[in-house]
């Protein structure tokens, strides 16, 4: 099993920054606040070398999740620094994250939302700002509770579909400066960005 004890401090801590920063610091999910500041949100380094393992480690993250109480553990993320670096192969091991929460009947249970120093969308080009709201330092798997989702968005003031474009909108109206110091492990070009510094 690669994860569990076996972890690595400084990829938890640059995720963290990333999540405090970015994630929070620029709201772009309003329910991330919450349950960090309560201790609720779990990190957890895979040292996979293998999607097999992966998926392995990926197994005994929900499994563990779905025994704990969300009062004591709401969320996973599960970081990735030794493989899956390349977007196209982390993509599509997503196939088989969505085949194994059909497997374990965790459809409904959990959800998958995914992040990647590479992430883009695939109405974009790779260097549009509007990847940056999937950008992460390491690739993630971050593993939601479906009730817990569902829960925030009843709480949600707002149609959920404008959480997105409020996101688009945020990450295309931060500076060069600013994109350089919220991102510093990307290479931006400051040609190839909408700038208005």
């Amino acid at each position: 099993m690669a994860t569990g004890d076996n972890y690595r401090q400084e990829e938890i801590d640059r995720v963290k920054t990333w999540l405090e920063q970015v994630v929070i610091g620029l709201n772009l999910c309003p329910f991330a606040k919450h349950p960090y500041q309560r201790g609720q949100v779990h990190f957890v380094v895979s040292l996979a070398e293998d999607e097999e393992t992966l998926l392995q480690d990926l197994l005994y993250e929900c499994r563990d999740l779905k025994h704990m109480s969300p009062k004591d553990r709401d969320t996973t993320l599960i970081i990735i620094p030794e493989i899956l670096q390349e977007f196209d192969d982390f993509n599509n091991f997503l196939d088989w994250s969505d085949a194994l929460l059909y497997q374990q009947g965790w459809r409904g249970v959990f959800q998958i939302a995914t992040f990647h120093p590479d992430y883009h969308f695939a109405h974009t080009e790779g260097h549009d700002a509007d990847n940056l709201t999937n950008r992460a330092p390491l690739p993630i798997l971050h593993i939601l509770r479906e009730d817990s989702v569902e829960r925030a968005l009843e709480l949600y003031p707002d149609d959920p579909e404008t959480i997105f474009r409020r996101n688009i909108e945020t990450v295309r109206n931060l500076t060069f400066k600013q994109k350089r110091e919220l991102f510093p492990y990307l290479a931006f070009n400051a040609s190839e960005i909408n700038q208005d510094d």
